[in-house]
């Protein structure tokens, strides 16, 4: 599915989900569920081409894989988690979609923090006079 079908069936689900929107709540929402995972099916080809042509400029980089792994699980949380909460926000409900956020943000965290600690030893070699 190219760019303009995607549009496409957004913007047609788009007009049926606010004509039964104030008749059928539910099965509005139930048509925004099915359109957002039709678009997420059809975009996969798209994620797996990204994911092969990052892990080969990885490995021309020569950058460790767990680092390089933990990055796209990072990406990944924060995708997901940001697709979680616009749904949840789609349903009315803004104080679950914050949580969820929060959440996403602290996954990201504890998979950050052996990068982060990575990065600091590594500054901290270059300091004269540290002891490493």
């Amino acid at each position: 599915m190219d760019i303009i079908q995607v549009v496409s069936l957004g913007l047609i689900a788009a007009l049926l989900i606010i004509l039964l929107k104030e008749q059928k709540s539910s099965a509005a929402f139930l048509l925004l569920l099915v359109t957002v995972i039709i678009i997420f099916l059809s975009i996969l080809d798209q994620v797996k081409y990204i994911f092969t042509l990052l892990s080969y400029i990885a490995d021309q980089a020569q950058v460790e894989p767990v680092y390089f792994k933990t990055i796209l699980k990072i990406i990944g949380i924060a995708y997901i988690a940001e697709f979680g909460a616009q749904l949840i926000r789609d349903a009315g409900l803004n104080s679950l979609a914050s949580k969820v956020e929060l959440a996403g943000k602290l996954f990201i965290l504890m998979l950050a923090i052996p990068i982060v600690t990575a990065v600091i030893e590594t500054i901290l070699n270059f300091i004269p006079g540290h002891l490493g």
